[in-house]
Order: structure tokens, then C-alpha cells, then sequence
């Protein structure tokens, strides 16, 4: 259940290969063996792109891919971190003087994001030093949430090392703010999931207050991702928070425009409930107030009635300081049509109709038209990879996590599987322009999540492909 704290479970690492070799590199790098193991996976987001920070409910499930630490707490004031991927470097500080750099987004500082929010809810004057060893399986900068997981683990790891006990939506919460140590101003729905998810099913998150709600998905199609092998990291560029301060900056015109104390205004979700009117009527509104072309900040000083020190200082983030110029109509009209997309979504599953898979591959696709007209999240190789899946077989097909790189998700009616996978590789991962990039072939992997345990056994049974699938149900 959401409210109970995360599971600890007893397990014979000798049963477990992952486990015994990450056991033996951790005894080989710290020479004593670790105490406990702590796991938190990555997800697939359906869909629901963007909007969890204005606010609204998305529509995301866990997939295996996880990260997965290995600790032994210390007698000291030392934390060591070592990763089993020899490309991430080691890195040790003492635990009562936490530095969260945000200009460098490497891998410890997502790291200490979750120790640290950890130590402050509890306010841990002397936590326990630790020696960690992180071994993971979720591609980087790929959109399947590795950094959240990241900081979800660490989190974790810290509340059992100093014998704190927190619920799973508690926990959430706290990785979802810690997680803005690193610049990132996400939603929570990253750190939701991760800690919510539950076996055989998506999940509706809502938010104020943080729930979850089981979306079982029809049968007959299986959801697939594929990596655009494109890498994309939010922390390191102002694209993700830009668009964040958009619409944050179109709550603020459209509170205006509609008589509202538009400074308490922060999310697009905030004006729909104020006004007590619906998504479509949002959207007229949209169309009425907000013009399509860009907004400078000197217009939307004037609107606002701020200097732009106040602009600065009071709404923008940090790094999207030198920002000139903010499309507020597009990502207010994204974001009220996605919003409902999801609504319509849960619906569907609900009411599983004859013709769900046909229908929801439809909204699946208008939310990806959405996110690269739109919200212009996309990129060529996302736009590429796309195409190709609803060319072989996909009846929806959509960018997955930020964007601008990393998967898509598709959705594939079972028989038309085998040949779907079969020719999505050869189209995208073994084309000319993909062969120059020889990263790509190594890191192409599906991951396809089933309606049914039943679904899975008899599709394992038949595939000749399954080396480059990995099933979550």
C-alpha cells in the first residue's frame, strides 16, 4: 500500500548472481563485505509529459531497470561511494559537510540530493558514515529516470543506515525535493513511481496530496521502448527548467488576466482550480489570453507589472536567468491538452472498450505531436525512431521521460510483435546513419512490460528475439 513504509526482505545472496557479484567487488573495493542491499527502479511514462510539475496526473509504470546499492555503514564520519561502472569515478566526503554542486551533474551528486534530504527531514547531526557500491542497469539520460532512481536509492540507503522509518508516499516527497538540490525542478513523478509501483500494473499519480491509483492496461498489446540512444541530461542544460519556468510564467499571466493573486500562482493546475472551470474551457482560455508568438521578458515585466531584477530574482530559476524569450501559449496548450489525454487514458483502461488498444495508441500519438510541436521536446532521432515504430506495426508510438533525447514508448498488439522488433532494429539500429554510431548498437535493448504473467510465459515461449527484451510483469 502507498502508506506502508518500503519492503525489507531477507535474501540469499548466493542465490542471486547480481547480488554475490556485487558482494564480492564491494568486499574487493572496501575489504569487508556490505549489510544490506537497497533497490529502486526506473519507469516508462506512458503518458502524461511534462505536466506532473504544473500540477497534474500522470500515467507511469516501473519497469526492472533499477539501481541498486550495496552498504555497510561505518564507525566515522566518511561516506564512500564507488560505482561498479569504472566511466563513474569515485568519490568520498564527510557526511556532515554535504556539497551539492549544481554545475556538474555527476553521478554522487544525485547521491547526496537523497542523503541530504534524509538528514534534514530528520535533522541528523552526526549520521552514520557509509561505504556504498552502486551497480546499475537503467541506460543514462535515457528518459527512464536513472537519476531519480538514483536519488530514490540513496534516500533509501540513508533511512535504513541511521534506523529511520519514513512511508513510501513520505519518501517520495522528500527525494522529489531533494532531488532541486541539483538544479532540476521537477514534479514527482519520477520519485513516485519508484517508490509506489506495484507488480502487474501502471499507476495514476495524482498530486496534493501524492496517491496512486492501479490502471490496468487492456490485453492483446505489449508497451515497448526503444532508446534513440541519444543522451540527454536535464541537469546539464536549461532546456528542461525553461520549460518548467514557462509555464510557470503562463500561470502567472493567465492568474492575472482572470483577477487572481497571480504570485501565490505557481502551477497551470492552480488557475484551472481558482477558475472552478474544465480542461477545454482552460484551453479557450489559453487561446483568449496568451498569444503564440514568444514572450520577452521585457513584455512580460509589463505584464506582471515586475522589473526584471524581480523577474530574476522571484520566478525564474537559476539557470534560466539569461533566458530572453518564453512561448507561454504553446506549453499552457500542451499541458491542459495533456492533462486530459491522461484523464481519457484511465478512462479507456477502466471501461475497456473493443476498440482500447486502437484508442489509446491514438492518444499515446497526439501526445507526442503535442511534446515535439508543441512543448518541442523532441529531436530528429526521436522523431526518426517514431516514425519507424508506427511504420511496423505500432498503433502509438511517443517520446518517454524529458525528451530531447533518450526513448520512446510504443504501444504493439501482440501478434504483430516478433515482426515489429525484427524490423525497428534493422530500420534504426543497424541503418547506415546508426552504424557510424556503434554505441547505439550496443546499447539497444527493448523493454517490454505485459498485461499478464500469463502473456509473458507464453511470449517467451515463442520468441526467437527474446536476448533484447527484458519483461517487467
Amino acid at each position: 500500500m502507498a502508506g506502508d513504509a518500503p519492503s525489507s526482505l531477507p535474501v540469499q545472496v548466493v542465490e542471486q548472481p547480481r547480488l554475490l557479484k556485487l558482494k564480492e567487488s564491494f568486499i574487493a573495493k572496501f575489504g569487508s563485505a556490505p549489510k544490506f542491499y537497497v533497490r529502486a527502479p526506473g519507469r516508462v511514462n506512458l503518458i502524461g509529459e511534462h505536466i506532473d510539475y504544473c500540477g497534474y496526473a500522470v500515467l507511469p509504470m516501473a519497469i526492472e531497470q533499477d539501481i541498486l546499492i550495496a552498504v555497510e555503514p561505518v564507525n566515522s564520519d566518511v561516506l564512500q561511494l564507488a560505482n561498479t561502472n569504472s566511466l563513474y569515478l569515485d568519490f568520498s566526503a564527510s557526511i556532515n559537510d554535504i556539497q551539492i554542486d549544481k554545475t556538474k551533474s555527476q553521478w554522487h551528486n544525485y547521491f547526496l540530493c537523497g542523503l541530504k534530504g534524509i538528514q534534514e527531514h530528520f535533522g541528523l547531526n552526526n549520521p552514520t558514515g557509509m561505504n556504498c557500491l552502486l551497480d546499475g542497469t537503467i541506460p543514462p539520460s535515457s528518459g527512464l529516470s536513472s537519476s531519480s532512481a538514483l536519488v530514490c536509492c540513496a534516500g533509501l540507503v540513508t533511512l535504513r543506515a541511521n534506523g529511520k522509518t519514513l512511508s513510501k508516499v513520505e519518501l517520495a516527497e522528500i527525494c522529489t525535493k531533494s532531488e532541486r538540490y541539483i538544479g532540476t525542478e521537477g514534479g514527482g513523478m519520477d520519485q513516485a513511481i519508484s517508490f509506489l509501483a506495484e507488480e502487474g500494473t501502471a499507476k495514476l499519480i495524482e498530486f496534493s496530496p501524492l496517491r496512486a491509483t492501479d490502471v490496468r492496461l487492456p490485453s492483446g498489446a505489449v508497451f515497448v521502448i526503444a532508446n534513440s540512444c541519444v543522451e540527454m541530461n536535464k541537469a546539464a542544460t536549461s532546456h528542461y527548467n525553461t520549460r518548467v519556468m514557462e509555464c510557470r510564467l503562463a500561470t502567472k499571466l493567465l492568474s492575472k488576466s482572470k483577477g487572481l493573486d497571480w504570485k501565490k500562482m505557481l502551477r497551470l493546475q492552480d488557475v484551472q482550480a481558482k477558475l472552478g472551470v474544465s480542461l477545454e474551457e482552460m484551453l479557450t482560455i489559453v487561446e483568449e489570453v496568451l498569444h503564440p508568438e514568444p514572450y520577452s521578458t521585457e513584455e512580460i515585466c509589463k505584464c506582471l507589472g515586475i522589473s526584471l531584477e524581480d523577474l530574476r530574482s522571484q520566478i525564474l530559476s537559476q539557470n534560466t536567468q539569461d533566458v530572453s524569450t518564453f512561448k507561454l501559449h504553446q506549453r499552457a496548450k500542451h499541458v491542459y491538452s495533456e492533462a486530459a489525454r491522461v484523464l481519457e487514458f484511465k478512462k479507456i483502461c477502466n471501461e475497456a472498450p473493443a476498440n482500447a488498444i486502437q484508442l489509446l495508441g491514438e492518444l499515446m500519438n497526439q501526445s507526442y505531436i503535442s511534446c515535439r510541436e508543441m512543448y518541442e521536446c523532441s529531436c530528429p532521432e526521436l522523431d526518426q525512431l517514431v516514425d519507424i515504430c508506427l511504420q511496423f506495426g505500432a498503433v502509438g508510438s511517443r517520446l518517454t521521460g524529458a525528451g530531447w533525447g533518450g526513448c520512446t514508448v510504443s504501444m504493439v498488439p501482440t501478434d504483430k510483435l516478433n515482426t515489429f522488433l525484427k524490423n525497428v532494429k534493422k530500420a534504426y539500429y543497424q541503418s547506415d546513419v546508426q552504424s557510424e554510431h556503434p554505441l547505439c548498437l550496443l546499447t539497444f535493448s527493448f523493454l517490454s512490460m505485459y498485461p499478464s504473467k500469463e502473456l509473458r510465459q507464453r511470449f517467451y515461449k515463442n520468441l526467437s528475439l527474446r536476448k533484447n527484451l527484458v519483461s517487467h510483469f
